[in-house]
């Protein structure tokens, strides 16, 4: 079948106007992209070393863990645990002495990740070191589990 630009130009307006009516766009409203593209994020948090740190830990570790799971059913934490030390994992009777979290989060933006490590229990409660506290935007080579 020969194609002439007219016909070209009238094929393209029609899968516009399929296009447009599948997502909802009324005829004659442009076609913007309006979503926003969320961004990874690792955030490496360790633990305050001073000998009060894990018993901080442990006193608000539930909470922590409360408002986390929001976040993960939110879609915002993709992927969190506790950072051990070697030794935890030594034997499998070895105490698992937790010394920091890491996480991978997917957000709008770097400050949204900030905002939501400075008001977690851990950071509020001085439990994580401010001071050593990384928050990076992340390039993924594998997809998340």
């Amino acid at each position: 079948m020969l194609r002439t630009p007219a016909c070209s130009l009238m094929l393209r307006a029609r899968g516009t106007s399929i296009m447009q009516s599948k997502l909802g766009i009324r005829s004659g409203a442009m076609m913007t992209t309006s979503a926003t593209t969320r961004h990874k994020f690792i955030v490496y948090a360790p633990d305050m070393t001073d000998e009060g740190a894990f018993r901080r830990r442990l006193g608000v570790r539930q909470t922590h863990l409360d408002r986390a799971k929001v976040q993960v059913d939110k879609g915002v934490i993709k992927v969190a645990g506790a950072m051990l030390t070697p030794e935890s994992i030594e034997s499998p009777n070895a105490d698992k002495k937790m010394i920091g979290s890491v996480f991978i989060c997917e957000a709008d933006s770097l400050a949204d990740v900030r905002k939501l490590i400075e008001t977690d229990v851990y950071y509020t409660d001085g439990v994580w070191d401010r001071e050593k506290l990384v928050i990076l935007p992340l390039a993924l080579a594998t997809r998340l589990p």
